[in-house]
């Protein structure tokens, strides 16, 4: 099993088969969904990601065939085409892959050892707080098992079969690992389509073509976003540090240290002064790191708990500046990128104030290129990101980090009713710092819901859905309701938020109509008396209504 070793050519062939595998396999892959609705995309992502970066190594390979030169067109290709946070995650396992490959000749089983465990160091590295029993589980699970491979032989093949039956029994243990699988009796869905890229690889080693291997089951999962990282309030830090003579900065080290520290963290500048925001429980540890680096000013703490607002009758006034003004009148700066899941919130977000709207939704991710071109095309030095979707931050991060001459800070909104809410609360004349903070509290502050069809019977929780129930999540995922009556499902979610509401907004999309809608809302205002009903033409798919309730 020992076979010979891969330049570059080979290293490409490689991909195309993992390519072909994953592609026999992405319907199966898009089904392991945490909800039983028909936005998965998983293996979408991942098979997007893998196009891109096929793409880039074939219009490399022409130039130059070395196995460093394709590994690291492969890099680039995967870093600007990454949809969804697998495609990240997959995207950031062949940057560091393709670091470890550069000064290589050839591949072989040691050498695929060292790539992979540095291509696993590179992805967690992308992830402030990995959580165990995801795609980066079994990442690391893999390259613990190549390395011992690789010394009992050389051969890429013996190494690579290693993989693919570590990554196997990895896949196999995740639901052991995480809550949400484990609930379900499920495995993660990442995993395996990492799983299936591996078995391509292998296949392309032995030289067999490319077939059907195991079927998924279709009621797997794959956990939000959610559970892989999470934002908090506590204290807000900002300060600018600068060096001392003869030192340079580290931005790279000092945003991997503040992530150890606390929660939304931006670092902006240069090797000569950097620019810090940081959330936690102790800015007093904050401030004595900064102090270690250098030289502190402009410091600022601030006590987020504190911090209120008032904007619901805002949103009223917004949705009717829908309807009336121009798209180009209202610009703020800095300057807002926005990912809009539809036509009507595409012109929504345009007439609110975003500069630039990027189409995305489950099942069609942004990528971090077509991410990172938005940003440019604003021309302005600082730009927020709204993702409006826990499965496009990654992407929005990565392609934030593509733009290094622009200070950048992604907002994570986790739907487009967020987005707008987070729109409204920009402050022309605030700081970067300050607007990120301004509109992530007022995304936050919003009870959002998203009302969808159940495709298939599933057990969330305690709750069972059955399939062709009407089924109204939270943004944190939380089940709220399930009824075969689509009115009552919506009604009793928004009972279940247990609080005063003054204005709920109606964004219909895929599933609805006007004249649905209409009906729905003159309910509501029947039900929440006196709750102003707002209804706006949302487009979205996937989910017949989204819903904004303040």
């Amino acid at each position: 099993m020992s076979g010979p070793a891969w330049e570059g050519p080979a290293l490409l062939g490689a991909l195309q088969n993992a390519t072909a595998t994953l592609r026999l396999h992405v319907d199966e892959v898009n089904a392991l969904n945490v909800f039983p609705v028909p936005d998965g995309d998983t293996g979408s992502n991942m098979l997007a990601t893998l196009q891109a970066a096929i793409d880039e190594g074939t219009s490399a390979i022409s130039d130059n065939g070395s196995l460093g030169h394709v590994a690291g067109a492969i890099s680039t290709g995967a870093l600007m085409g990454a949809r969804g946070n697998s495609g990240v995650i997959l995207s950031q396992l062949f940057r560091g892959m393709a670091e470890e490959l550069q000064a290589n000749s050839s591949l072989d089983g040691p050498g695929l050892a060292r790539a992979l465990q540095a291509g696993c160091t590179a992805a967690f590295a992308a992830v402030a707080r990995p959580v165990e029993g995801t795609i980066l589980t079994v990442a690391r699970d893999v390259a613990a098992a190549a390395g011992p491979a690789a010394r009992r032989g050389p051969g890429l093949e013996s190494v690579l079969h290693a993989c693919v039956e570590e990554a196997a029994a990895s896949v196999a243990r995740t639901p052991s690992l995480l809550p949400v699988l484990r609930e379900a009796g499920v495995v993660d869905a990442g995993g395996r389509g990492l799983e299936l890229v591996l078995r391509g690889m292998l296949a392309h080693a032995r030289g067999e073509e490319v077939i059907a291997h195991a079927s998924v089951p279709q009621d797997a999962v794959f956990p939000a976003f959610e559970a892989l990282e999470e934002e908090g309030y506590g204290y807000e830090t900002v300060f600018v540090v600068t060096p001392d003579d003869g030192q340079r900065l580290d931005l790279l080290g000092i945003r991997n240290r503040l992530e150890q520290l606390g929660e939304s963290v931006l670092v902006a500048g240069d090797e000569r002064a950097v620019k810090v925001h940081v959330h936690n429980e102790r800015p007093d540890e904050v401030i004595a790191y900064g102090l270690s680096l250098g030289s502190l000013s402009r410091i600022v703490v601030e006590n987020l708990d504190r911090q209120a607002r008032e904007r619901r009758h805002a949103a009223a006034a917004a949705v009717d500046t829908l309807r009336e003004s121009d798209a180009d009148s209202l610009r703020a700066s800095p300057a807002v990128v926005v990912v809009a899941p539809g036509d009507g919130l595409e012109q929504l977000f345009l007439t609110l104030g975003a500069v630039r709207v990027v189409r995305g939704e489950n099942g069609a991710n942004p990528s971090a290129g077509e991410l990172a071109t938005a940003i440019r095309l604003t021309n302005c030095r600082d730009v927020i990101v709204l993702p409006n979707n826990p499965n496009a931050r990654l992407a929005a991060g990565q392609g934030a980090a593509l733009c290094p001459d622009q200070n950048v800070v992604v907002v994570p909104t986790r739907n487009a009713a967020e987005g707008v809410a987070a729109l409204l609360a920009l402050d022309e004349n605030g700081t970067l710092e300050e607007n990120a903070h301004q509109m992530l509290r007022a995304a936050h502050e919003t009870h959002t819901l998203q009302v969808a069809e159940a495709v298939r019977d599933a057990r969330i929780g305690r709750r069972r859905v059955r399939r062709g129930q009407h089924i109204v999540l939270r943004a944190d995922g939380k089940v709220l309701a399930a009824d075969g009556h689509l009115d009552r499902a919506v009604v009793d979610a928004l009972r279940a938020l247990e609080s005063p509401l003054e204005l709920i907004t109606l964004y219909h999309g895929e599933g609805s109509d006007e004249t649905q809608a209409a009906g729905l809302a003159e309910l509501l205002r029947q039900e929440f008396e006196p709750a102003e009903v707002e209804i706006v033409k949302g487009g979205q798919r996937h989910y017949s209504y989204l819903i904004a309730a303040e």
